[in-house]
């Protein structure tokens, strides 16, 4: 008797635990998940060593193991901040900030980015070094324009000996239907959408909510509490 008691309380417990366990795979999976900022492309906003919270069904539920999107609540709009998996490692999850959407033509001259022919208005971006880089490419007359959408279309971009020459001046490109245009705010260390094209919408993966944890790499292990980044714990990310 006392056998049969031990052994359904144990079932019980096992299956109390298997509940609970479920739930978390189930909001880790389709809900919630924790990043973390490892490079200093969102500077300031985001600081290496910024642990987040995102939410992830607002761009949709990735059916796993395939590249499928169902149930998307919403589509990025300008200003927002969004993870999103990388277009050249599959397996690497990187957060930029939503600059273009479908059908917006993006230009960027002497740093100042341009959407539809108006500057924009962006008080998050920081320019950490004073070169401006001249275009390595004429872009004028419509064939000009043609050919340097091709190049930025292609991957050209990405090869390290370009990248400098389309940094501060860049296009004019329109952004294809189905994809948005992304930049770090720190834009002069920022591999972005000037370098490897533009962003599937099928590639965004979650949106950045609050700050969980942060601490300074850089630091000492010790003492710790210095290492830590108190104010920024718990801190909301705000979009423009």
């Amino acid at each position: 008797m006392k056998d049969s008691k031990f052994r359904n309380r144990v079932l019980a417990e096992i299956r109390s635990w298997a509940v609970v366990i479920f739930v978390v795979i189930l909001l880790r999976t389709f809900v919630v998940a924790a990043y973390h900022i490892p490079s200093s492309s969102m500077e300031d906003t985001l600081l290496v060593g910024d642990f987040l919270l995102a939410f992830k069904p607002v761009y949709g539920i990735h059916i796993p193991f395939t590249d499928k999107v169902i149930l998307r609540m919403k589509k990025p709009h300008r200003g927002e901040i969004v993870i999103f998996s990388s277009p050249l490692e599959e397996r690497r999850d990187l957060v930029k900030r939503c600059i273009a959407l479908p059908g917006d033509t993006v230009q960027i001259i002497n740093k100042v980015v341009y959407i539809n022919g108006k500057p924009l208005d962006e008080p998050y971006a920081v320019h950490k070094d004073p070169r401006i880089f001249p275009p390595k490419f004429k872009v004028e007359t419509e064939a000009e324009i043609k050919q340097f959408e091709q190049l930025w279309l292609s991957g050209e971009f990405r090869k390290s000996e370009i990248r400098d020459f389309v940094r501060d001046n860049f296009g004019p490109v329109v952004v294809p239907d189905g994809t948005v245009f992304v930049m770090g705010d720190n834009r002069d260390f920022s591999f972005d959408s000037r370098f490897f094209g533009p962003l599937e919408l099928k590639k965004l993966k979650a949106m950045p909510l609050i700050i969980y944890f942060s601490w300074n790499p850089w630091r000492p292990l010790w003492p710790i509490w210095k290492k830590i980044r108190w104010h920024r714990i718990f801190k909301i990310i705000a979009t423009a």
